[in-house]
């Protein structure tokens, strides 16, 4: 049993102020989900291009921009359970280094298929990236404030996405397409270097796996002296017992299975919505008739909307984040259709793409920190990769359904109108979710599971 002079981790993190040493976690995480964004939007802003250099059809464009999908649903089903195994630090330094050195190899691919490898094998080191991101930076988190401070730093990503899209409206016409993925393979090269100086193991994690006590001692006293008495470390869990033992186990138990499936369910739907967009907006804006940089440039403003989840992480810390986020996505159904009725005029659709994406990306990005926020610690890392990875399936049906659907010639008010629907799909999942697991914000201070850390 825990003595006197035991500290119970997340009632330390709950009682001291948001430290330098909290922010540098968050600033690190913030730059992997970045780079992140940037490299899976890469190959949306890059396909007008490929279609010009290499005389490529647009159906023929699905592999390509598919292919870091799979890689990203395999990456992410896998580095769960190894980060909840392994740590979470030592999984997302090798997947930052793969990214890297995949991109970078993939601005001197010479035709199409070497192009689709080498993005699938960069997807398997973005999908080993975020979800790990997600997961170390709510375990430094208070509680109070871990929807707030997780969606901040998740927003990293549709900001690298954006991002990307403005550089490359003006680096491609510069230095050609290439330029962009070697931009794309450098970065994470450098921040992998980084990371290995200065990103420290979950406190949380070292706690559960029994890791020194002078370890663990050590990285809390960079939050506060307080912690420098502490003869040894205890851990509290506020999410449901369970008598399974590993992340996989805990994922598919009873006790979650269905607010797994339904998470597994909302993220799918979100992500037939995003990446249908970020892949074909430039080129269905292009076909309208808008100027090839004119398309992208109004293509970025989709998912630089995400900054909205700050707002929407603050409304979770205080109300119930289920419902929230369900009705995100009822918004986002209205927005999307909104889309198609306006391309006749560029500055109401100006103003339509980024509200769009502003309220979407404020749903989808919400829901890294729910399911952060309904697993256990040894559990969270797989719970939240699965979510990510199994929703990659949807960006990849994204992908291919507006292939399909202008294979079948369907006009440009049509596609925005049924890629649409998945937004009320999402919103239904996550009411049942409320429904079977219902979001108590009354309960107490938790159980504490282990006495660990001596």
């Amino acid at each position: 049993m825990p003595t006197a002079r035991s500290v119970d981790v997340q009632a330390f993190l709950n009682e001291h102020p948001f430290s330098r040493y909290q922010w540098l976690v968050f600033a690190l995480c913030f730059f992997i989900v970045l780079l992140d964004g940037f490299d899976t939007a890469a190959i949306g802003y890059i396909a007008p291009s490929l279609t010009t250099e290499w005389g490529i059809a647009r159906p023929a464009l699905a592999p390509v921009l598919s292919a870091a999908l799979f890689g990203l649903a395999f990456g992410a089903l896998s580095a769960g359970p190894l980060a909840d195994r392994f740590g979470r630090k030592a999984i997302l330094i090798g997947s930052v280094l793969v990214i890297g050195t995949a991109c970078l190899a993939s601005a001197f691919s010479g035709n199409l298929d070497q192009l689709v490898m080498l993005r699938f094998v960069t997807g398997l080191g973005l999908g080993a990236a975020m979800p790990n991101a997600v997961t170390l930076m709510s375990e430094y988190c208070p509680e109070g404030r871990r929807a707030m401070v997780t969606n901040a730093m998740f927003c990293g990503f549709p900001l690298g996405a954006a991002f990307g899209g403005f550089l490359a409206a003006w680096m491609i016409p510069l230095w050609g397409w290439r330029s962009v993925l070697v931009l794309g393979g450098i970065a994470p090269l450098v921040l992998a270097a980084v990371l290995l100086v200065l990103l420290p193991e979950s406190v949380r994690y070292m706690v559960a796996h029994n890791h020194p006590v002078e370890r663990i001692r050590a990285v809390l006293r960079r939050i506060s002296e307080t912690a420098a008495g502490a003869a040894g470390f205890v851990m509290t869990e506020k999410a449901p017992a369970t008598k399974a033992r590993n992340g996989i186990a805990v994922v598919l138990s009873r006790g979650y299975l269905v607010g797994s499936v339904m998470l597994w369910v909302a993220y799918f739907m979100g992500l037939v919505i995003f990446y249908a967009l970020i892949n074909w907006m430039p080129i269905l804006f292009k076909d309208a008739g808008l100027a090839p940089r004119d398309a992208a440039l109004i293509a970025a403003l989709f998912p630089l909307g995400g900054v909205g989840a700050v707002l929407s992480g603050w409304l979770m810390d205080r109300f119930n984040a289920n419902r929230i986020i369900a009705f995100g996505f009822v918004l986002t159904y209205g927005a999307v259709y909104a889309i198609g009725q306006v391309a006749g005029n560029v500055g109401l659709l100006v103003v339509t793409v980024f509200a769009a994406g502003t309220i979407m990306n404020t749903a989808q990005t919400s829901l890294p920190a729910l399911a952060a926020s309904f697993y256990p610690t040894h559990g969270r890392a797989t719970g939240v990769a699965w979510m990510l990875g199994l929703g990659r399936f949807g960006g990849i049906g994204g992908s291919f359904l507006v292939a399909e659907l202008a294979r079948r010639q369907l006009d440009f008010t049509s596609i925005f109108a049924i890629v649409a629907v998945p937004g009320l799909v999402a919103a239904l999942a996550l009411l049942v979710k409320q429904f079977v697991h219902p979001e108590d914000r009354s309960s107490g201070t938790g159980r504490t599971v282990e006495a660990l850390g001596h």
